[in-house]
């Protein structure tokens, strides 16, 4: 049977970076409604969790589905909890897709939703090679989160660090001979898996590198880490708004 998912697009208005980000216009079409438009053909149910009253008003005036949540909560994690809750409907999948990806492809919101084929994963998320023509700089940036998989592609470790070290090899070469995986923050939770861990308490590991993910880990949640070769261009900043705006215009493929 073809599981009954929703996709929940947790969104706010305030940013230290970028204020009402959102709104802001790529091509001519808000943030939120391409990033709406682009995942509702993967899902059977999509819905916009926000806090503002802007966001709201945006959503509703081109025929999405929105949701208002609190204002207090510390994650986007929280957000689509209390979403799911007041959506209700008995679904199989929830997926957290950022509001600040305009880019996110079909495949990949399928390629999260096809782990669960598996009945003893809970959560699952998504990773890309790194590519040899960005080079070590890139695999030690501690933005750029990497991640370790077992033999059935679950996750052993998410890191800033770079994992694993290579040993025999000098640290200019390790692309050469291991493929480092970076994580793309998307993240399909199984319905009562997602409400269970937004009751978990921090550990150590989630405060020492500030990853989520690894609080879930910590409490022996099970990650499936599916590979995509599609890279997430999230929007955090004015800056990345430029730039993808070129990219919108150099590459037809990422048009609505």
């Amino acid at each position: 049977m073809t599981p009954r998912t929703l996709a929940i697009i947790p969104a706010r208005y305030a940013s230290t970076r970028f204020e009402g980000k959102p709104l802001a216009k790529l091509g001519g079409v808000s943030i939120i409604e391409r990033v709406y438009r682009r995942v509702a053909g993967a899902v059977t149910d999509v819905v916009v969790a926000t806090d503002n009253e802007r966001i709201r008003a945006a959503v509703e005036a081109f025929g999405g589905r929105v949701v208002m949540t609190s204002t207090t909560h510390r994650c986007g994690t929280d957000r689509c909890a209390e979403a799911l809750d007041t959506v209700g409907g008995d679904y199989d999948i929830v997926v957290n897709v950022q509001g600040d990806e305009p880019f996110i492809r079909r495949e990949q919101i399928e390629a999260l939703v096809g782990c669960f084929a598996a009945e003893d994963v809970e959560i699952a998320t998504l990773a890309r090679p790194f590519r040899r023509d960005e080079g070590m700089a890139a695999v030690e940036s501690p933005n750029n989160v990497k991640v370790v998989r077992d033999a059935l592609g679950r996750a052993l470790y998410f890191s800033r660090a770079v994992i694993p070290f290579i040993r025999d090899h000098e640290r200019g070469a390790w692309l050469e001979h291991h493929n480092y995986l970076k994580h793309v923050g998307i993240y399909a939770f199984r319905g009562d898996v997602l409400r269970r861990v937004t009751r978990l308490e921090a550990g150590k590991l989630e405060g020492a590198e500030m990853l989520e993910q690894l609080r879930w880990l910590e409490h022996g949640y099970r990650i499936a880490v599916a590979v995509t070769d599609d890279e997430s261009i999230g929007i955090d900043t004015p800056e990345d708004l430029a730039r993808a705006e070129a990219l919108l215009e150099s590459n037809s493929e990422n048009r609505l």
